[in-house]
């Protein structure tokens, strides 16, 4: 019976021991905190700072840049860059603010091996990063500009330091890696303000082929939509298999629309003025030859 009270003392004792250390415990991780919390008011207090500084770099960056001759991309990349170089900053203050034993050194340290942890875990992130920055400081085309890559042909809308926004003739909206613009050919429909335009038709082989040309490049040059201070060019082509080709090339608005738009008034005005001048424009021919002669039969004959 001794024993048993015993026992139950020392379980009692125990108990009261994991109380006693669970409250000392307690009382610690809390006093620590209370002697922590200006430390975190300083660091929330920074990185509203940073927040501010990088807003206003936003707001303000692209005005005072906005007279400056180089390409609008180049101004946002800037911007852009300034924002990421306030928060690298503003982030490494308010870490040294927490942590007050922290110095630059150590911080710019751990910063390096969190980077290159970072970036092996996120390398396609990085790579889409550096992409677009490349393409805002180095490539030709802009917001507005039409570009075809890889089967993808629209406008862009957005260029974004990760992906791009183009908007396809159909009005769908696809969002582009920038690495998948960075490592194809990209053609910039609209790197100049008129694209030539190539069709060919074709006349009959009994058609004077000089009168032809002369009739089609009159209707050309007659078009609306042409750009006026380029030259509009007729040459026979080929001898196709039921016509002689003659090719037409223009130049007009490089938009797809305009060039939709110009092909459409160029075939009209074509087609009307061989119309007029009586030139045909053939249908294909083809010639039948079969392996047994064939009976013919007269109109009203009986066959047996």
């Amino acid at each position: 019976m001794e024993s048993e009270d015993v026992s139950t003392l020392e379980s009692i004792d125990s108990i009261e021991e994991v109380q006693s250390t669970a409250l000392a415990t307690l009382g610690e991780i809390v006093r620590d905190f209370v002697e922590h919390l200006p430390f975190l008011v300083g660091a929330l207090l920074t990185l509203l700072l940073t927040w501010g500084l990088a807003r206003l770099v936003s707001a303000f960056g692209t005005r005072l840049l906005k007279n400056w001759s180089k390409r609008d991309s180049v101004k946002e990349l800037i911007v852009r860059l300034l924002s990421i170089v306030v928060w690298v900053a503003g982030l490494l203050f308010t870490a040294i603010v927490l942590f007050p034993g922290l110095t630059p050194s150590k911080a710019l340290g751990g910063l390096g091996l969190v980077s290159i942890a970072v970036g092996l875990a996120f390398r396609d992130i990085f790579e889409n990063f550096f992409a677009g920055i490349l393409i805002l400081w180095r490539f030709p085309f802009e917001r507005g500009d039409y570009i075809e890559c890889e089967g993808l042909v629209g406008k862009v809308e957005k260029i974004l330091i990760r992906m791009s926004y183009i908007r396809e003739n159909n009005g769908e909206l696809t969002v582009v890696p920038n690495s998948f613009l960075f490592k194809n050919p990209v053609t910039i429909l609209t790197s100049q303000a008129s694209r030539r335009v190539m069709l060919t038709t074709g006349v009959a082989y009994d058609v004077d082929v000089e009168e032809a040309v002369e009739v089609i490049t009159q209707a050309v040059n007659r078009c609306k939509t042409l750009t006026e201070d380029k030259p509009v060019q007729v040459f026979p082509k080929a001898f196709g298999s039921s016509s002689i080709d003659i090719e037409i090339a223009w130049w007009t608005d490089s938009t797809p629309l305009g060039v939709r738009r110009s092909t459409g008034e160029v075939v009209t005005a074509v087609k009307s003025a061989l119309d007029k001048a009586g030139i045909e424009i053939p249908f294909p021919y083809r010639t039948l030859t079969f392996k047994e002669p064939l009976p013919i039969r007269q109109e009203g004959e009986q066959t047996e």
